[in-house]
C-alpha cells in the first residue's frame, strides 16, 4: 500500500516536533514489538483506544473524567468519534465542565487522529444560565491533536497543543474569566504533562484499563 499524503504530513510534522524550535506543547510516549506482525496487529487495538473516548474515563489514578456526545448535544457510547462530536472534559476534584468539538478525524493503515477544538456547550445540554461562551479555560483559538503512528516495529502515541491562550477576557469567557486563568496557570499546567502522558501511555499499550473498569 502507497504511503498517503497524510502520513507523509504527519511524518514530517513528527520531525518538527522532535526539534528544539516547536513551541507547541508535545507529549509522546512510545512502545516497541520484536516483529512487524505483531506491531501491526497491536496498532489495531490503538486506533481503537484513541476514538473510544469514553474508555480514557477508566483509567486509574489521577484521571480527568472523559464523557463523547454527538454532534447533536447527546450523550453518546460509540466506540468512535467523529468530526462534530462534543467531548465533556471534568477534571479531577472539580465540578467543572469543559467542551470541546472534534473538527479533524482520520483514520488510515499506519496513522490516526483526531483533532478538537474548545466550544460552547452543546444545545441540548444548555440551561438558562449557560450563554454562548466558550465553556474551556482555553480559547478556541487552542487545539488538542491526539495522534497515533506506527513505524516499524514501533507505535507511538502523541498529543500535541496548540495556540493555548487562557480564555479570560470578552464574550468568549462569559462569567469565567478568573475561574479559567486558575486552571490553564494553575491546575491545569501542573496536572497536563501526567494526564497526556497517561493517556498516550494507553495508546501504545504501556498502561491498561483494569478488567474490573472496563464495563464502567
Amino acid at each position: 500500500m502507497a504511503v498517503t499524503d497524510f502520513l507523509n504530513k504527519i511524518k514530517k510534522e513528527w520531525e518538527v516536533l522532535k526539534g528544539e524550535e516547536s513551541k507547541d506543547k508535545f507529549f509522546y510516549n512510545e512502545n516497541t514489538y520484536p516483529d512487524e506482525t505483531t506491531a501491526r496487529r497491536e496498532f489495531t487495538r490503538t486506533k481503537q483506544k484513541l476514538f473510544d473516548v469514553n474508555s480514557w474515563s477508566n483509567l486509574t489514578g489521577v484521571n480527568s473524567t472523559f464523557q463523547l456526545y454527538d454532534k447533536h448535544g447527546n450523550k453518546s457510547a460509540a466506540s468512535k468519534i467523529q468530526v462534530g462530536d462534543f467531548m465533556q472534559i471534568i477534571l479531577p476534584a472539580t465540578p467543572i465542565e469543559n467542551w470541546v468539538t472534534a473538527i479533524e478525524v482520520v483514520e488510515e493503515e499506519d496513522a490516526a487522529q483526531f483533532v478538537v477544538r474548545p466550544c460552547p456547550k452543546p444545545q441540548a445540554q444548555k440551561d438558562a444560565a449557560d450563554g454562548d461562551e466558550v465553556k474551556h479555560f482555553f480559547t478556541d483559538d487552542a487545539t488538542s491533536t491526539f495522534r497515533v503512528l506506527r513505524e516499524g516495529t514501533t507505535i507511538m502515541g502523541m498529543e500535541i497543543g496548540r495556540d493555548e491562550k487562557p480564555n479570560n477576557t470578552g464574550e468568549q469567557a462569559g462569567d469565567r474569566p478568573i475561574l479559567n486563568t486558575l486552571i490553564s496557570e494553575g491546575g491545569w499546567a501542573g496536572f497536563q504533562a501526567l494526564q497526556w502522558n497517561k493517556i498516550t501511555r494507553y495508546y501504545v499499550h504501556l498502561e491498561e484499563v483494569p478488567e474490573d473498569r472496563k464495563e464502567e
